[in-house]
């Protein structure tokens, strides 16, 4: 069977019109009228609003982003996934934007719920710590269209032996707005949304570094009334798994916690959730975390060129997210406000 946007790409295009722009949006990306009892607007539709405001995301035609990325052109081709490539692109109004292609013809249908669910997440996510989407595209091909982060990824920056070394301030202010934008995620959106993945390449940065949280294709939301879910096959980052997920496939907002434990200590530390000889980040750094000798975290690279004070409460704060049982991790809210990591 021909997936459905290829089937019939305006009636496609007429289902994302009527999620994007029926009715009013409000500020967090949701719309006003009824839903409609279809499995795709069940993933795309949001809630009733709490203020309206005009649709955040519209649907860009194929010649659009065909001349915005020049025809997708091998030099304009800034990342690739197991399911997607993105490329660098600039509209006619002047705006520079990542266009990401999902890939994968051998799953259509499967790449077209993926693609309602991503755009049925982060459609409604709006906050300076989570990337941007612009809209989508549905000719020819799936499209979703979101504001450029001009600086690539924190582990790009963090990582690349010929990038400069980040420094402390640098790597505070990534954390703190990290936290930030999974804290609205979690509690501030409208939609619960349990992002899955959080690590360092899916942490994008601005060009004044601002980091801004990416890449929700593996992301969930949650009805108000449900504690967890539980999500079959097992996706995500090796090293950055939560227990209960990869041995139970139980997520919720602790999910992401755990992963922003990890995430943290990367940062500190400099070293990946897992190197090249398969050892863990978590496994290295529990032994320092546990006798308390912090300073033994610290990058190598950035010497002693760091404030003390922020490095303690951000080990502590890593040493509570990323504890085995979900139930003694803290909020993403305690995270920001309790433990002080802002």
């Amino acid at each position: 069977m021909r997936p459905l946007y290829l089937r019939s790409s305006g009636s496609f295009k007429k289902l994302l019109l009527s999620i994007g722009h029926r009715g009013t949006k409000n500020g967090n990306g949701g719309v006003d009228g009824k839903e409609k009892d279809t499995p795709a607007a069940a993933a795309a539709a949001p809630p009733p609003p709490e203020s309206p405001r005009k649709p955040a995301w519209r649907c860009f035609s194929y010649d659009e982003i065909h001349r915005a990325t020049n025809a997708f052109h091998k030099d304009n081709l800034v990342g690739r996934g197991g399911s997607s490539e993105v490329y660098r692109g600039e509209l006619a109004d002047g705006r520079t934007v990542a266009v990401k292609r999902l890939m994968g013809a051998w799953a259509c249908e499967r790449r077209e719920r993926d693609f309602l669910a991503e755009l049925g997440t982060v459609g409604h996510a709006r906050h300076p710590n989570v990337c941007a989407l612009l809209g989508c595209c549905v000719d020819r091909d799936l499209y979703l269209v979101f504001h450029f982060s001009g600086r690539g990824s924190v582990s790009a920056n963090l990582h690349d032996e010929k990038a400069p070394v980040m420094g402390w301030a640098v790597r505070h202010a990534i954390a703190v707005g990290t936290a930030r934008g999974l804290e609205y995620l979690h509690k501030g959106c409208q939609r619960r949304i349990i992002h899955r993945d959080i690590k360092a390449s899916n942490v994008l940065l601005t060009d004044d570094f601002q980091p801004q949280i990416s890449d929700f294709g593996l992301a969930k939301w949650l009805p108000s009334e449900w504690t967890h879910r539980a999500i079959a096959p097992i996706e995500g980052t090796f090293g950055c798994l939560a227990p209960e997920y990869y041995t139970h496939g139980i997520v919720d907002e602790k999910t992401d916690v755990f992963a922003f434990g990890v995430f943290l200590l990367e940062i500190m530390t400099g070293r990946k959730p897992v190197d090249g000889s398969h050892k863990s980040l978590l496994s290295w750094a529990r032994p320092f975390l546990n006798e308390g000798r912090i300073e033994a975290l610290v990058d190598p690279r950035i010497g002693g060129d760091y404030d003390g004070e922020q490095t303690r409460r951000l080990a502590f704060v890593a040493s509570l997210c990323i504890r085995s049982s979900a139930t003694w991790r803290p909020s993403m809210t305690e995270v920001t406000s309790h433990h002080s990591v802002t």
